[in-house]
C-alpha cells in the first residue's frame, strides 16, 4: 500500500506513528490485530527504511545487515544463515565486505532494505526510500522491491510523493491531504474513477469545467459546461444540479478540423510540449477556455502543430461528474 500526497500532508507522521516513533494523540494502531500504541519500537516487529539511506558508515554491508540480529543476541550461525540468504536475495553477496561509501545509491538502499528485513519483520515501512536515487535506478529498484515484498509475503506501507511510483507498484493507494485521508482504492480505480475532485487533480491531470445538468436519460446525462453541451454516462445528479465535469487530457481525441459536426468541439492549438510518447497540447475552444489534450505520437512525428484548427471529441464514458464544491474548484484542488 502506498500513501500518496503533497509535501507536508502527514505521510511520514502517519508511518512514524505506526513505527512507534511518534505517539498519536488519539485512536488505535493495530498490527496483526494487536493494539500497539504503548508497545516500544523494538517489540513491534517492523522494518523501517528511511529516505536518507541511514547505514552505519563505519560498518561493512554484512555488518550493517546483521546489526539487528546481533544486538538481539541471536546465535551466530543463525544470524549468518539469514544474512547470507537476504544478501543473495538482494544480489549483494559480492558486496558484503564493502563499506557504504563504495556503493552506488541503489546498492546502499538495497542494503538498507536487507537490514530492515533480516530480523523477520512482516511489516515493512518505506519512507520515500527511492527519493534520493536517479530516475533510472529508481524505476528498476521499485519493481525489485515489489517483487521482494510479494515473494516474502510481507505487508508494506510505502510513503511517496511520486505518483507514477505509487501507481506502478501498489495494490492499494491512499491519497492524503492536510492530515486526512481523502480517498483510498486500487491504483487504476483511483485514476479512472476518482470519487473526489482533489484525487482527480492530484493523480495525473484533469480538465475541470463548471456547469449544470440539462437532462437525465437512460443512457446518461446531458451537461451544459462553459456554454458547451457535453454528454456523460453518469446519471447520479438530478436535472438542474450544479456540477463540475472532469476529463483527463489523454481521454480527449483530437483530429483535423472538418467543419462543425454534432458531438465535436472545435478549437485552435495555442501550446505544445513533448512529453515522451505523446505531445501535450493546449487547445483554446470557442468559449475561450483552454483544454489540455495529450495526443500520442504514432509515426515518429507529431500530427498537429501550433496554430492548427482541430476538432475534439470528449467520450461520454470518460467524463467524470462531481457536485460543485461549496468553496469552489480552486479551493478543492489546492494542495494546502
Amino acid at each position: 500500500m502506498s500513501v500518496l500526497g503533497p509535501s507536508g500532508c502527514g505521510k511520514t507522521t502517519l508511518i512514524k506513528c505506526v513505527a512507534g516513533m511518534i505517539r498519536p494523540d488519539e485512536g488505535e494502531i493495530r498490527i496483526g490485530g494487536k493494539v500497539v500504541n504503548e508497545a516500544p519500537i523494538q517489540s513491534r516487529d517492523i522494518g523501517y527504511v528511511f529516505q536518507e539511506i541511514a547505514l552505519f558508515p563505519h560498518k561493512s554491508v554484512y555488518e550493517n545487515v546483521s546489526y539487528g540480529p546481533t544486538v538481539k543476541g541471536w546465535e551466530v550461525a543463525r544470524t549468518r544463515h539469514l544474512v547470507e540468504e537476504i544478501l543473495d536475495m538482494m544480489r549483494l553477496r559480492d558486496r558484503a565486505g564493502d563499506y557504504p561509501e563504495r556503493l552506488s545509491g541503489g546498492a546502499r538502499q538495497k542494503a538498507a532494505v536487507a537490514r530492515a528485513l533480516v530480523s523477520g519483520s512482516l511489516l515493512l515501512l518505506l519512507d520515500e526510500p527511492l527519493g534520493a536515487l536517479d530516475a533510472r535506478v529508481r524505476a528498476v529498484l521499485r519493481h525489485e522491491l515489489r517483487g521482494l515484498v510479494k515473494d516474502l509475503g510481507l505487508t508494506a506501507i510505502h510513503v511517496t510523493h511520486d505518483q507514477e511510483e505509487a501507481m506502478a507498484i501498489s495494490d492499494r493507494v491512499v491519497v492524503m491531504r492536510a492530515g486526512r485521508i481523502v480517498e483510498a482504492g486500487a491504483p487504476m480505480e483511483l485514476y479512472l474513477r476518482p470519487r473526489e475532485i482533489f484525487t482527480a487533480n492530484f493523480l495525473g491531470e484533469a480538465n475541470f469545467m463548471e456547469g449544470r445538468v440539462l437532462d437525465v436519460t437512460q443512457k446518461g446525462s446531458l451537461l451544459e459546461v462553459d456554454r458547451w453541451r457535453l454528454q456523460t454516462t453518469s446519471r447520479e445528479r438530478a436535472k438542474g444540479k450544479r456540477i463540475v465535469a472532469a476529463v483527463r487530457p489523454e481521454s480527449i481525441s483530437m483530429e483535423e478540423y472538418r467543419g462543425r459536426r454534432a458531438g465535436k468541439w472545435e478549437g485552435r492549438i495555442e501550446g505544445e510540449v513533448f512529453v515522451g510518447s505523446a505531445v501535450r497540447y493546449e487547445v483554446r475552444i470557442g468559449n475561450g477556455k483552454v483544454l489540455a489534450v495529450k495526443h500520442p505520437i504514432t509515426f515518429g512525428e507529431p500530427e498537429f502543430h501550433m496554430g492548427d484548427r482541430v476538432g475534439l471529441t470528449l467520450p461520454p464514458q470518460h467524463v467524470l461528474v462531481y457536485d460543485y464544491p461549496e468553496g469552489g474548484i480552486e479551493a478543492e484542488v489546492s494542495l494546502e
